[in-house]
């Protein structure tokens, strides 16, 4: 593969695409945008039945031009002066014709691309985890920006463009063998010239777009990554690799534009060049002709302008070859996100659960391994089945599996053997969006929008009312924190929730779990962000929550699961003790000795 000057190679492409991606090398990549045109087919028809007019109007001006000149020495001025009104009726149509053309086209490529944008995003919005360790969150916003702005681009201006050059070649071409058989036989002895370097060129055209595509995607995931941590990249005094690392790869983009740009600029120069020298010869043999008396001069200046309508057609259509052939590739890349395999996926007739939802939860000979660390079980033949409104809590080390039941459970991921059942049903056999409405959650990390805390709270619950937003926050002590904001719940939180610490992000995310009031709550490290104070005012709402309610805590402070019905003790994936806090302390093992760590330990440092 080709280096750049920073000696980087380009970025591979998504999994999957290597072979589709070697095998397209024209413009036939834009055929996958038929489905987004094809609700459009009326609008679609308009924008062609325009595009053609204004072509069979263009070509109708030498017509009159020819009648101007022929007659331009003829006794009869009135003659004359019909033949220029005809001229500038005609340039009216042409105006009309082609503004109409314009709004239809411009409209078509608006609406298109807006079709596509909603469906990739849809897309990807449903795509598992699993999807994501393969491919940057910066990636896909490229395609869903900067591809989409390419196939708008083409199917707002260009591809009409294109059409109407190759309208005006063919019917040029037909006029022009009307007017002089001879001088229309001279003409076509170039197009070979011609279509060699738009053949060649154009190959190496798209093929450096691709890459540049590729280099841009990939400089706008490592900015996306950086802007998302650029607290730890300030802390650690990373600002200058990282400043390092995007400016070689921006840079690296601009090689290969300029590359593509030189590319285009050479093919432009050639086409140009070889059509208008060739126009340039024939308008001097047909002048000697006209010196002969075989043509007048109104027969060779129409000659003349279709020549030029022809050698101009030419000329755009080998400069939007290169337009089209970016598209071409952006389509791809897009269609592969549209196309991606999601290793979960709906039932095609999925089962109902029965109501209402009790939350029984089972796990049956469960074994899993994440896609992205393939050699390491995270679980290992795991069998567990928690009752309706039992609370337990998962214990263990660090990369012992407790957070990967919690991910089961919600069916990020399917079991690499085994099956999980809620209520009796495995969860391969339900709708994720069925099933999930019925789980709450609070992560470790807790997600906070970038709108007000009323909204972030209401996430759990859209349709719950603001007292109901407000009763949860209560509930989850916060309120008091949402009052004091300068716009009390109508404050907007920033980007990742910003304006908040640690734990008045965990107390909303906990707010949002409480709203939505579900029969399985599931708590990752739910309080450990909290100080001694708030977790227990969180704490007293969480076990009030928990009434009723399947829980599941996964929690490496010990303190905040003494109370759980059963404590699941788990290390390495597996399950290797179960009980009460007092029972697995008596029976000695790893929670005995964790326990030691955490409380005397602990006690003794203090």
């Amino acid at each position: 593969m080709a280096r750049t000057r920073s000696g980087s190679t380009p970025p591979p492409p998504a999994p999957g695409a290597e072979e589709e991606r070697a095998a397209s090398r024209n413009i036939s990549g834009l055929e996958a945008l038929w489905p987004f045109l094809r609700p459009y087919r009326r609008l679609l028809a308009a924008a062609c039945l325009a595009l053609i007019f204004t072509a069979a109007v263009s070509l109708m001006l030498p017509l009159a031009v020819r009648r101007v000149v022929d007659n331009f020495r003829g006794q009869d001025g009135q003659l004359l002066d019909q033949y220029f009104l005809a001229a500038l009726g005609i340039a009216g149509l042409l105006a009309l014709g082609t503004g109409l053309r314009y709004a239809l086209v411009t409209r078509l490529g608006e609406r298109v691309v807006a079709d596509i944008r909603r469906a990739v995003f849809d897309r990807v919005t449903g795509m598992s985890p699993a999807f994501f360790e393969t491919i940057m969150t910066g990636e896909v916003l490229s395609r869903i920006t900067t591809d989409t702005t390419l196939i708008q681009s083409v199917l707002g201006s260009s591809a009409s463009i294109a059409l109407r050059n190759l309208l005006l070649f063919c019917g040029g071409l037909v006029l022009m063998l009307a007017t002089s058989a001879k001088l229309t036989g001279l003409v076509l002895l170039l197009v070979p010239a011609v279509l060699v370097p738009i053949l060649v060129l154009g190959r190496r055209l798209r093929r450096i777009s691709r890459e540049n595509q590729d280099w841009i995607a990939a400089s706008s995931g490592n900015a996306s990554e950086t802007l998302g941590a650029v607290q730890t990249v300030q802390a650690f005094t990373h600002e200058e690799h990282s400043r390092r690392r995007f400016a070689e790869m921006t840079e690296t983009a601009y090689d290969v534009s300029l590359r593509r740009i030189h590319t285009r600029a050479l093919l432009t120069v050639i086409v140009i060049f070889l059509v208008f020298s060739g126009v340039v010869g024939v308008l001097w043999i047909g002048a000697r002709d006209v010196r002969t008396g075989s043509m007048t001069e109104g027969m060779l200046v129409q000659f003349v302008i279709y020549s030029v309508i022809m050698a101009g057609s030419v000329a755009a259509l080998s400069e939007i070859w290169g337009e089209l052939q970016r598209a071409a590739g952006a389509t791809e890349r897009l269609v592969e996100l549209l196309n991606a395999t999601d290793k979960v996926q709906d039932p095609a007739a999925p089962q109902a659960l029965a109501q209402p939802v009790r939350g029984a939860i089972t796990f049956d000979a469960v074994s899993f391994t994440y896609p992205a660390r393939p050699d390491s079980a995270a679980l290992d033949n795991v069998s567990l089945r928690i009752a309706p409104g039992e609370t337990v809590a998962f214990v263990g080390p660090s990369g012992a599996g407790k957070t990967t039941i919690i991910q089961l459970i919600q069916r990020f991921y399917d079991p690499s053997s085994g099956t999980v059942l809620l209520d009796g049903v495995a969860l391969d056999q339900l709708a994720r969006s069925d099933f999930r409405q019925y789980l709450a959650m609070v992560p470790q990390d807790p997600v906070i929008f970038a709108s007000s805390a009323r909204d972030n709270i209401r996430f759990g619950r859209p349709g719950a009312s603001d007292a109901e937003v407000e009763a949860a926050a209560r509930a989850a002590a916060a309120h008091d924190f949402i009052s004091a904001l300068p716009q009390g719940y109508d404050s907007p939180l920033g980007e990742r929730g910003v304006m908040l610490s640690g734990g008045q992000k965990q107390r909303i995310a906990i707010a949002r779990a409480i709203l939505r009031d579900a029969p399985v709550l599931l708590l990752d490290e739910a309080t450990s962000a909290l100080d001694a104070e708030s977790e227990r005012l969180v704490q007293q709402a969480v076990d009030r929550l928990a009434q009723g309610r399947t829980t599941l805590i996964v929690a490496h402070r010990l303190a905040t699961v003494k109370k759980a019905d059963r404590i699941v003790v788990m290390d390495q994936g597996r399950i290797v003790a179960t009980g009460s806090h007092d029972d697995l302390v008596a029976e000695g093992g790893l929670y005995a000795r964790l326990a030691r760590l955490q409380f005397t330990d602990g006690i003794a440092a203090e």
